[in-house]
């Protein structure tokens, strides 16, 4: 049963260059029992990353110092095996009342940070793939 459960978790990758935020993040998604969180901190190993992980969703900061996260992104997007993957961006650019008010990043929809974990598990729920039988 415990395999069963394992398969269960959704897996989220996490792209900051910020290693506190990112680990805190891992952390608080992980207990809550429901994802699997890879981090990475080098925005020019995201790509890689991605596709070693095939996550179910991607966390991405927009301002890191190797890469933009809108680079990052349409490298992603670029990717066959990636493109369907659904990116939040994760930015201190944006405000609150930006966010609050549907704005979209790149057509992509983002959280402000400091973040709330609460309303970042509310964003991820809404953004991820419905799961499919096999």
């Amino acid at each position: 049963m415990a395999s069963l459960a394992v398969q269960q978790k959704r897996r989220i990758l996490i792209v900051d260059d910020d290693r506190d935020s990112t680990h805190l993040v891992k952390i608080l998604l992980e207990k809550t029992g429901r994802y699997l969180v890879l981090e990475q901190n080098d925005a020019t190993k995201a790509h890689q990353s991605a596709r070693n992980l095939r996550p179910d969703l991607i966390l991405l900061d927009m301002a890191m110092p190797e890469a933009d996260g809108g680079d990052v992104a349409a490298q992603i997007e670029a990717d066959p095996g990636l493109r369907r993957t659904p990116i939040i961006f994760v930015t201190a650019l944006v405000t609150e009342a930006e966010a609050k008010a549907g704005l979209r990043i790149q057509g992509r929809p983002f959280l402000p940070k400091p973040i709330s974990i609460s309303d970042l598990i509310n964003r991820i729920e809404e953004n991820l793939p419905v799961h499919t039988a096999f």
